[in-house]
């Protein structure tokens, strides 16, 4: 502490040169235009996607012939990238630059375009990604005109349709930003690797490094890269680091110099450790994130450069025995694993929408998401990292070229690729897993004829160059075990350090028997078998699961007119089905909870050798015939049916057979309009209700908005939930007509959507202002997403958006939105 009260004087004034710093970030995501041509353009703001606008394609004649011309789920080319036609994008932006850039280093940087794309200064080709999942900076320094107009230009290329499994979008659908830095000596890119005394070593997989959570002080150590481009000798730098708490209180700092090894080169520098001495550990409940400050400076104290970053303080450990403990507490992954696109907004990486699903999924019960196949933005992670969500990082699908961006061989873009990713992602505490890709084991040929072996452990020595406080997987195919004998796990299984298993978690006992070392995870659960899949694993040791697309996306589609996945809990507007309530009885089992529903069928497909399904449930008691089965999901002990107020009988929770736990199942009820009423009950006292009722006729549509601090920054966005009610707000599934909407104010329709994946009306506006839309309700909602326009200021008549609705010409509603400025 009295060494904190001397240096904090000189810190506080090293902290005065920082808000003048050389570093600087600036957003470039506005005034972009947009092209499919390069002769007619549009004004977009990013992130865009492209492909979301492009009309949907039908199945050709053909394809219907080859599928015996079925009706419906006609699959085509197109199937799997939500039956969009793939063309290229070009976008542009014109701009003089700056004169206090001037004497600085000047870099773009992109965090994405999708699927692949080149990047033009000027007419000069100036970088390019070849995964467009991952991000890449340009050097434009000596590149730029100053006082005179410049012209960024990117070129976006999705592909064929057979370059991706799934819908990617396209375009420029992650941030663009201009980084101004110091000339000379600055940080590279993803510069600073934070580590802790509380983190393990996963280099071998059969580690027996422990490490208390309980340890304090806990010491923090930086490893930061630094170039020097100057012709100058320059015998030493000077760091000044320090470490703020949630609250922003300094908690720790020094100051230090370290010797230059040699000028026009990078190097790395080993920071002496400091000390936290009352420590906050990161949790899922208390997700408490500290930042490292870093500047180099010159010898007369002034700075450089600087770089900030989160982290924050926990124990991970993995055992054969408990599966996974979080700051030496048993924690279960319960979790999903999904592509990174959001529903009606494409793969456009809007913060907020991001913002939303994870906030969603923790009132579920989750707590974990796997990356499925892809890093998602760099805001995925901030925002798992803020509200204490657990991830498994995936870098990849196949190992293959064609699932790689399908533009060069993926043999020559890994070890960028991997150092990249690690490097962006390895200061999160919300990373507890990396996984180098999906489903591989089944490729014989891959580059080595080992199925994948060789490519692993090559992947694995990279990785490990940027982090070793994690371990590393890749997730199984459901079937291709041993190629000699299927009773045993492939090859790749053994040289991983989880062992991850898409569906087979029927494999877990006997794998763990012959290898009682083997660590276990469903890195895949399918919605066929909801709860079974979860109670049959041996909970106290496994890992955790994930449930595949448990949130319906666009892409992967199973056949026209289904435009994407459908076998979710949460429809693609997130509005929760009656089993996403079933999942939430056993993810969050001591809080009691009934959900009754009416079962309309089952809907299942195979999908990759497995049956993927759901039942199919409706909370519309309008109705139909009669009689009904009625099911509610509850983790009590008992659930009594009441229809009308009459009792139809109670039926007791079977724990016993992993298949009916929390299940409910009431057969040949009655159908009688009014209300059906589920009462759960522990120890013979009620304690959750759940009812459905017999709307009346329509009376009014219900407005619902989620963002009370709407902000004007041209990013931020509003989800506008409408719902047809009757009088008493009772929804009225039954309403399906057109409305129409009319914006007024400073925002613009960025989408719409109604969970309906066989609707035909696109997710974006056709108005060429985004001011008016039309799409028709589905079991009597529809969500409209607005967002903000970007303004400097605002009168007082522009802080408030005006939404009209028209419902076909029986409705009409007005709400009044306030913008925060």
């Amino acid at each position: 502490m009295n060494n904190l009260k001397k240096i904090l004087p000189l810190l506080l004034s090293i902290f005065s040169f920082l808000a003048n710093a050389q570093r600087e970030r600036i957003l470039f995501n506005f005034d972009w235009q947009f092209s499919y041509d390069k002769i007619s353009w549009r004004n977009v703001n990013l992130p865009h996607d492209y492909l979301i606008e492009q009309p949907w394609v039908a199945p050709s004649a053909d394809e219907k012939a080859e599928m015996n011309n079925e009706a419906a789920n006609i699959k085509s080319r197109l199937s799997a990238r939500a039956f969009k036609e793939l063309n290229n994008g070009y976008y542009k932006k014109t701009f003089v630059p700056d004169e206090s850039w001037r004497n600085r280093r000047v870099l773009i940087d992109f965090e994405g375009i999708m699927l692949v794309g080149d990047a033009y200064l000027n007419g000069e080709l100036i970088g390019k990604t070849d995964y467009g999942y991952l991000g890449f900076e340009c050097d434009i320094t000596d590149k730029l005109k100053w006082g005179k107009e410049n012209t960024i230009e990117v070129s976006a290329y999705p592909q064929n349709p057979k370059s991706s499994r799934w819908y990617t979008g396209g375009g420029l659908y992650r941030d663009v930003n201009i980084i101004l830095t110091n000339k000379e000596v600055f940080f590279t890119r993803h510069p600073l690797q934070i580590t802790t005394s509380l983190d393990n070593s996963f280099l071998t997989k059969k580690s027996d490094h422990k490490v208390s959570a309980a340890a304090s002080p806990v010491q923090v150590y930086l490893l930061a890269e630094v170039s020097n481009l100057s012709k100058r000798k320059i015998d030493s730098l000077t760091f000044s680091v320090s470490i703020t708490d949630a609250a922003g209180t300094v908690v720790a700092s020094k100051i230090l110099k370290k010797k230059y090894y040699a000028r026009q080169r990078t190097n790395e520098y080993r920071l002496d450790s400091l000390a936290i001495v009352s420590p906050v550990l990161w949790d899922l409940d208390n997700p408490h994130l500290y930042t490292a400050h870093i500047a180099v400076l010159d010898n007369s104290g002034k700075p450089y450069d600087e770089w900030q970053e989160q982290f924050g303080l926990r124990t991970i450990e993995y055992g054969a025995d408990y599966g996974f403990k979080l700051n030496g507490k048993k924690v279960l992954l319960k979790g999903l694993a999904n592509h990174h696109t959001l529903g009606a907004l494409g793969a456009a990486a809007h913060e907020k929408a991001i913002e939303k699903r994870i906030k969603m999924l923790k009132q579920f019960g989750f707590n974990h998401i796997r990356t499925s196949h892809n890093p998602y933005s760099e805001s995925f992670l901030r925002l798992c990292d803020k509200y204490g969500i657990l991830v498994v990082d995936e870098l990849y699908d196949k190992w293959l070229k064609q699932f790689c961006g399908d533009r060069v061989s993926w043999t020559e873009q890994w070890q960028h690729d991997i150092s990249e990713w690690i490097r962006r992602d390895r200061n999160h505490p919300s990373v507890v897993m990396w996984s180098l890709g999906n489903e591989l084991q089944q490729e014989w040929g891959m580059t080595y004829a080992d199925w994948g072996v060789t490519n692993f452990r090559l992947q694995k020595t990279l990785l490990n160059r940027y982090d070793t406080t994690r371990p590393v997987t890749v997730a199984m195919h459901p079937r291709f075990r041993d190629v000699d004998t299927d009773s045993l796990p492939a090859p790749l299984v053994h040289e991983t350090d989880i062992a991850a298993y898409n569906y087979r978690y029927m494999y877990f006992p006997g794998d763990s028997r012959r290898f009682p070392w083997m660590k276990f995870y469903q890195s895949e659960a399918n919605t066929q078998g909801l709860g079974k899949n979860f109670f049959e694993m041996d909970l106290d040791k496994v890992v955790g699961l994930a449930y595949w697309g448990a949130i319906d996306y666009l892409g992967e589609s199973m056949g026209w007119p289904r435009k994407g996945w459908t076998l979710g809990e949460f429809d693609i507007t997130l509005q929760p089905k009656p089993t996403a309530y079933f999942i939430k009885s056993y993810f969050v089992d001591d809080e009691p909870l009934v959900h009754l529903s009416v079962l309309k069928g089952a809907a299942a497909n195979e999908w990759n050798g497995v049956v993927q399904g759901t039942m199919e449930l409706t909370e519309n008691w309008s109705g139909g015939a009669t009689p009904v089965t009625l099911t509610a999901f509850s983790n009590a002990d008992e659930v009594e049916l009441k229809i009308n107020g009459k009792s139809m009988g109670r039926l007791s929770n079977d724990r016993a057979h992993a298949d009916k736990r929390n299940k409910f199942v009431f057969t040949n009820i009655a159908y009688e309009p009014g209300k059906a009423e589920a009462i759960a009950y522990n120890n013979g006292k009620p304690v959750a209700t759940h009812a459905i009722e017999t709307p009346e006729k329509l009376s009014a549509l219900l407005i619902e908005t989620d963002n009370s601090e709407w902000k004007s920054d041209g990013l931020d966005l509003q989800h506008v939930r409408i719902f047809a009610v009757d009088k008493k707000g009772r929804r009225i599934y039954n309403e399906k007509e057109l409305f129409s909407v009319t914006i007024e104010g400073n925002a613009e329709i960025a989408a719409l959507s109604n969970g309906d994946m066989t609707c035909d009306y696109l997710n974006v506006p056709l108005s060429t202002d985004k001011k008016t839309a039309e799409y028709p309700l589905h079991d009597g909602a529809a969500m409209i997403i607005l967002r903000s326009q970007k303004a400097s200021s605002l009168s007082d008549k522009a802080k408030t958006v005006k939404l009209t609705v028209n419902y076909g010409n029986k409705i009409k509603v007005t709400r009044k939105i306030e913008l925060k400025f």
